[in-house]
């Protein structure tokens, strides 16, 4: 036999329920033997997130949708640039990430593209970017007012990573 358990739609004691019935245990029985069973914790999902506008017409749902659809390099991108409040020069992204041990990215410019590529159908109708850059100071920001926005969406995928693209990076061979 077979089981599969759905770990986003099924409840915990619907699963528990099934893998008894697997084993042909009467769950009903079991279950009244455990009057102390756990409460089902709803698990955080995008719909817990704003949808008032942060700037620009970027809202907080908007921001978790580009953090869970771009390439794993262009999230980790972002998520340093959170750290560092917004604003970092080519060389210290450039730096950071050619020796990363979880993340190692050999060209920025290349892993960035996803955020351009995924801004266009998950971003606002405007032309607002959610990453600038200026090439002429050779420096990458995110304006202040969605770094916060960007906090609750790297929040949410710490606790959600199975909502998360999970493809490595095909860049040039890396």
């Amino acid at each position: 036999m077979q089981l599969t358990i759905d770990t986003q739609t099924d409840t915990y004691e619907q699963a528990i329920a099934a893998v008894q019935a697997a084993y042909g245990l009467n769950p009903a029985a079991v279950a009244s033997s455990w009057p102390d069973a756990p409460a089902a914790v709803p698990r955080p999902g995008p719909e817990t997130l704003s949808g008032e506008d942060l700037g620009q017409g970027w809202t907080e749902r908007m921001l978790f949708d580009t953090v869970a659809a771009v390439v794993p390099g262009a999230r980790a991108v972002l998520r340093r640039l959170v750290e560092v409040d917004g604003t970092a020069s080519y060389e210290e992204v450039q730096d950071h990430f050619a020796v990363h041990p979880e993340t190692p990215i050999g060209r920025i410019g290349g892993t960035l593209t996803s955020i351009r590529a995924v801004r266009r159908w998950v971003g606002p109708d405007n032309r607002s970017n959610l990453l600038e850059r200026d090439d002429r100071r050779r420096i990458y920001w995110i304006e202040p007012a969605l770094l916060e926005g960007l906090k609750h969406a790297f929040d949410l995928a710490e606790a959600r990573p199975d909502l998360l693209r999970q493809e490595p990076i095909a860049f040039d061979g890396q």
